[in-house]
């Protein structure tokens, strides 16, 4: 798999959403609003949600198993970033990681339950962060989106439940 890398150097907090189902909730576009980019973990649901992330950051999108058809079909399975020299790889689903992307960081969603965990890796010390469901409930799980600080002191990460 040929995963292209990208970079970015940014100055604020990333902002990190997952599993919108076609529900873009107005307490996560205010969450969200300040971040100089956005990262969405797939099962967008309806591409109109990238759109309106777009209209306050740049968005980088990886495609969810519900992103099988229409425009989030075109989706990549897998990203890889670079922020401010940390690499990060995207993904939806934990599962499917490329354990061979030498990365700081995984960011996956898909199960819905917000993850914020550092784990001693073959790879070296990585953090494996899920933001969370931000769009529609699932069983009792709660609703919830994260933020990345990413600067030469490190990775700092935060799940964020939303005011609901």
């Amino acid at each position: 798999m040929t995963v292209l890398t990208e970079t970015f150097e940014i100055d604020a907090p990333v902002g990190v959403i997952s599993d919108t189902h076609g529900l873009l909730r107005d307490e996560a576009l205010a969450l969200l609003t300040g971040c100089p980019l956005l990262i969405h973990l797939g099962d967008v649901g309806d591409p109109a949600i990238l759109e309106r992330l777009s209209e306050l950051a740049p968005v980088l999108a990886v495609r969810g198993n519900i992103d099988r058809e229409g425009e989030c079909a075109a989706l990549p399975s897998h990203r890889r970033l670079v922020i401010n020299g940390r690499a990060l790889q995207l993904v939806h689903d934990i599962s499917d990681i490329d354990a061979g992307m030498n990365c700081e960081a995984i960011l996956h969603g898909h199960s819905h339950k917000p993850r914020n965990e550092w784990r001693d890796t073959d790879a070296g010390r990585q953090l494996w962060f899920n933001p969370g469901a931000a769009g529609k409930r699932r069983f009792r799980l709660p609703i919830t989106l994260g933020k990345l600080w990413i600067d030469a002191d490190g990775i700092r990460s935060a799940v964020i439940h939303l005011p609901l």
